[in-house]
């Protein structure tokens, strides 16, 4: 392992900014210095000159699909976690919807060790909800997943989690969060059949929301957030898309202190639903992709701080399926890369602070889900850091597009920013477009 003296960075971290140094040693943030000369290090340290770069802790995303197992000609771990740390991504939290589902103690151990062979970056896994797999969920070990997924109203298989004995009791389990896909599918299925009796299977894109409606969505995630608070559980609602939903939200505050807390995706925060007509099935999502009113009121939330995370929902699919007719296209699009390069335009536009956005996106995921030692710069802390150029202009291209299906709806778009550098538990894994892909990320441990 080699050790590392970053010179003259500055540095975001815990609400401030300051040009310094950082020693990594053995894997850890060894020293920290705060000062105008470059320090002294030990002659097995290899400098990486950073002046007139930014340096943030590694970002954590809390909601990837990689698609493996079983669905891996979209994506995998490897692919997928290559994208990642391209975009300055260090942990990402994989969700359970693969072939086979991830909703046994047994698969979800087969899926470490998945991650564990194949993955550059740090990782975890959530255990999925079934209407009948309540004992495997009590009985998970808190240390090896990072939650509990629950579909309630977004049809998965058989893990759409409908029955109401069966949500009762997996809202009485309060040793982890519950993190839940909240959609009421009875409201989206009548919407459905209203449309397909005029159009058919294709019917036009623009009336995704209206089928995934904002109804639909209020609806499912007040009923979560009633079932949270009644059994006094640690709720995570996961890609709201809609202004009303916010009212269902906790005070800002510290996440240590809430019981209901939120994440808004990249999707919901870039694009609204005058995209459809550019971007068709590419920005088809569930949730769906609401209005311009609803966009900005999810950007202010994060603002204000009424919405606690921002992360992905990445989840590749192929060209060819996505060009099918609308009730055959596939929800979902990849962003892992390019998430903390779309931030930091709204830094350049004056929105957000480079300081909200790394809590935002690297330091709240740590403390929502207890994560041991990561999210911070911090002596003794492991050294997941990345690496930014804020004024090096470059546009989203299939020449630069790193992941296994080959495109994003962002292609085409110009960014500002972008990452240099990703270290990886102190490894430099990402380095101006050259990866080491020998060195493998670690499951991250939790303080519970």
């Amino acid at each position: 392992m080699n050790n590392y003296l970053i010179t003259f960075a500055r540095i975001f971290n815990e609400g401030q900014s300051f040009v310094g140094h950082i020693l990594v040693r053995n894997g850890l943030i060894h020293r920290i210095f705060q000062a105008d000369n470059k320090p002294t290090a030990p002659s097995d340290t290899i400098e990486i000159p950073a002046k007139g770069k930014w340096l943030i802790p590694g970002v954590i995303d809390d909601q990837v699909h990689f698609r493996d197992p079983g669905l891996t000609y979209k994506g995998d771990l490897t692919t997928e976690s290559r994208a990642a740390v391209a975009g300055g991504v260090t942990t990402f939290m994989d969700m359970p919807n693969t072939i086979p589902q991830t909703v046994t103690r047994e698969l979800l151990a087969e899926k470490i060790r998945l991650g564990e062979s194949k993955s550059l970056a740090n990782f975890s896994f959530f255990i999925g909800a079934t209407n009948d797999n309540l004992a495997e969920l009590q009985s998970v070990d808190p240390a090896v997943t990072c939650g509990i997924k629950v579909f309630m109203g977004a049809s998965t298989g058989n893990m759409l989690v409908d029955d109401p004995m069966s949500l009762d009791g997996i809202f009485r389990i309060r040793k982890l969060p519950i993190a839940v896909h909240a959609e009421d599918e009875s409201i989206i299925r009548q919407n459905l059949e209203l449309y397909r009796k005029q159009y058919g299977d294709d019917i036009p894109i623009e009336f995704h929301p209206m089928i995934r409606s904002a109804e639909a969505c209020y609806k499912a995630s007040s009923f979560a957030v009633e079932l949270a608070r009644h059994h006094q559980t640690r709720l995570h609602l996961i890609h709201l898309s809609t202004a009303r939903e916010l009212s269902l939200l906790e005070l800002p505050g510290p996440v240590k202190d809430k019981k209901i807390t939120s994440e808004v995706c990249i999707h919901h925060l870039w694009f609204d639903d005058q995209a459809y007509s550019d971007k068709g099935t590419l920005i088809k999502w569930n949730p769906a992709i609401k209005s311009a009113e609803d966009r900005e009121a999810l950007v202010q939330a994060v603002i204000d701080d009424k919405i606690d995370i921002i992360a992905t929902d990445h989840a590749p699919h192929t060209l060819q399926e996505k060009d099918r007719p609308y009730t055959q296209a596939p929800s979902g699009a990849p962003m892992v890369q390019h998430s903390l390069p779309v931030m930091m335009e709204f830094h350049h536009q004056g929105r957000l602070s480079m300081e909200k956005i790394v809590e935002k996106m690297c330091h709240t995921p740590a403390d929502l889900f207890r994560i041991r030692d990561r999210g911070y710069i911090r002596e003794g802390y492991h050294a997941d850091l990345v690496l930014i150029n804020p004024d090096e202009p470059w546009t989203i291209n299939s020449h630069n597009i790193y992941y296994k299906c080959g495109w994003t709806p962002l292609e085409g778009t110009s960014l500002r920013s972008r990452i240099t550098q990703t270290f990886v538990n102190g490894n430099l894994i990402y380095d101006n477009g050259i990866f080491d892909e020998s060195i493998k990320g670690k499951l991250i441990g939790f303080n519970r």
